[in-house]
């Protein structure tokens, strides 16, 4: 299934140290810093079969990759899962979407045991003029025993995997109709004021009208930073939200509560809405 969620990106820019010290305190295990053959660095969060990426540069004030050069700090990558970027790149070519050829590149892993090895990728991206303003792409792990590692899985914060992505949009149903042309029709339902929602596994990708997203989210809402359609929100499936919210009070990270799941504003997760979800 290529409509599978394999990882979010938060794009960081320039302040790597910041972004993962703010993700600490949010209750996540980080992996070692990696540095990408493309030129970036990152810090994962690694869940159950998903995970979350710290992207930008370990060198403050340093220069960005030209592909993540343009968008501000924030959630700005929706990434599916595929087992073989050339014929995902080839297959939705033909159905008309705006793909680019897949791109391998690399990284240096330090493991666990103290040994180390190499991740090997191939990803296909979405033009960016195609879907909202962020990066939408798939990617195929050719070495995912160096990402998936029991010892980086477990996470103070009980977190074990994406369960929502809000998207903000003026048009929800130009995001639709994109999302039908690349995952097929059935993959694509209606939900209440409009907005259309992806079935992504144990997942959702929801698109919903600004003003929709705006009333949901309040002042917990991410900064949109000159963006137009925007990723707004990340909502991951957690343990228990008992033991969430004693993660977040120890370390004096504010949050709200609401039936069923507990919500940390943006200004708090590097310009993220995150929800910890029952």
């Amino acid at each position: 299934m290529d409509n599978l969620i394999d990882h979010i990106v938060i794009d960081v820019r320039d302040r790597m140290a910041e972004g993962a010290e703010a993700w600490r305190r949010l209750g996540f295990q980080l992996t070692p810093m990696g540095r990408h053959s493309l030129g970036s660095a990152n810090h994962l969060a690694v869940l159950g079969r998903d995970y979350l990426e710290l992207l930008g540069t370990d060198v403050p004030g340093g220069p960005l990759r030209p592909d993540i050069a343009p968008y501000p700090v924030g959630l700005n990558g929706l990434v599916f899962r595929t087992g073989d970027a050339e014929a995902l790149s080839a297959g939705q070519q033909a159905r008309g979407v705006p793909i680019g050829p897949a791109q391998a590149f690399h990284r240096p892993v330090d493991l666990p045991d103290g040994t180390s090895g190499e991740a090997h990728f191939r990803t296909a991206r979405l033009d960016r003029a195609a879907a909202f303003d962020g990066r939408l792409y798939w990617c195929e792990h050719l070495t995912p025993e160096h990402v998936w590692r029991p010892e980086w899985q477990s996470h103070p914060n009980g977190a074990l995997g994406v369960a929502r992505i809000l998207l903000s949009v003026r048009d929800p149903e130009r995001q639709a109709a994109m999302f039908r042309r690349m995952f097929g029709a059935a993959a694509v339902t209606e939900g209440t004021e409009g907005r259309a929602i992806l079935l992504a596994g144990e997942a959702v990708v929801e698109a919903a009208p600004h003003a929709a997203v705006a009333a949901e989210l309040g002042a917990a809402a991410p900064d949109p930073a000159g963006r137009g359609d925007h990723m707004a929100l990340l909502g991951l499936r957690t343990r228990a939200l008992a033991e969430t919210a004693a993660a977040l009070r120890i370390n004096g990270v504010p949050f709200a509560e609401a039936p069923g799941l507990l919500r940390i504003p943006a200004a708090e997760a590097m310009n993220t809405t995150l929800d910890f979800m029952a």
